[in-house]
């Protein structure tokens, strides 16, 4: 008889154990989920290349941050992904951030905007398609100077 309540009380002891182990793999793996979210989501390039909504004066980004012949990432007043390249000094032009091929953020990258999840590149200065398997051009938008600020025209 104190066999079997030994062997219950093993028996048992396995059961929580396991119970214990599948709880730490199931919270391991809901831990490891979200930080590949994190890591995919589409805010894309590194901070010093985005700006928050409306920019420190209500503007998408400084025009100083704007390289000429280049471009930056920012958000616009909708928290939208877009592009703000600089063609020509004083020349401003605006683009969705959204990759027209699958919908991820393009980032730029000198004179081209890359997209990382299957490698179309576009032309900062117009948006055009250069390479890769997008269908199209970025979606443009209106935008021009406003004193020291790029904003929404």
């Amino acid at each position: 008889m104190t066999d079997t309540i030994a062997q219950d009380a093993l028996i048992e002891a396995t059961r929580s154990a396991r119970l214990s182990r599948r709880s730490v793999l199931i919270g391991t793996a809901a831990v490891a989920g979200v930080g590949v979210l994190a890591a995919c989501s589409p805010s894309g390039g590194s901070p010093s290349d985005t700006t928050t909504p409306g920019g420190s004066s209500g503007g998408l980004v400084a025009l100083a941050d704007v390289p000429v012949g280049g471009a930056v990432a920012a958000t616009n007043a909708a928290g939208e992904p877009v592009i703000i390249a600089q063609p020509e000094a004083g020349t401003v032009v605006g683009f969705s951030a959204i990759c027209t091929h699958q919908g991820c953020t393009v980032a730029p990258d000198g004179a081209e905007l890359k997209c990382p999840c299957h490698g179309s590149v576009y032309d900062a200065a117009t948006g055009a398609n250069v390479s890769g398997p997008a269908p199209r051009p970025l979606d443009a938008f209106n935008v021009k100077v406003d004193g020291d600020q790029v904003v929404e025209a």
